[in-house]
């Protein structure tokens, strides 16, 4: 997979060159992202650790095989993944609203995080 996401990365599509562009560098609020990130069977468009977000540009091909797409999804979000597809259309043609799209998602994943309970004392620490 790391072969095959280096070659995606010397060979970007139009749309995904220019999201990079703009996510590169930490130039989204300061939020770091790969691009053509291996994940387990999968090379992923762009990813954000913290949370767990990826970001699939979606071509012309990807009208064809929505099916497989579907199922790509779901086993991401399986892996505990957040997924956000946009449409490299529209990163062409109003990049600030795909840009604004992904900032949405993370404003929603933070909200989401903040109203997951602590841990009780110990736990996830490794102590039994």
């Amino acid at each position: 997979m790391v072969e095959i996401a280096r070659q995606f990365r010397k060979e970007p599509t139009r749309s995904e060159a220019m999201l990079w562009l703009a996510l590169r560098g930490k130039k989204l609020d300061g939020i770091k992202f790969r691009r053509q990130q291996p994940i387990g069977n999968f090379v992923v468009d762009f990813y954000n650790s913290v949370f767990r977000l990826v970001v699939e540009v979606d071509g012309s091909v990807h009208d064809d095989q929505v099916e497989l797409d579907q199922e790509r999804q779901n086993i991401l979000e399986q892996l505990g993944l957040n997924v956000l597809r946009v449409k490299s259309e529209n990163v062409e043609k109003n990049l600030p609203s795909v840009l604004e799209m992904i900032r949405s998602k993370i404003n929603e994943l933070k909200i989401n995080a903040s109203k997951s309970p602590s841990p009780f004392i110990g736990e996830g620490l490794g102590e039994r």
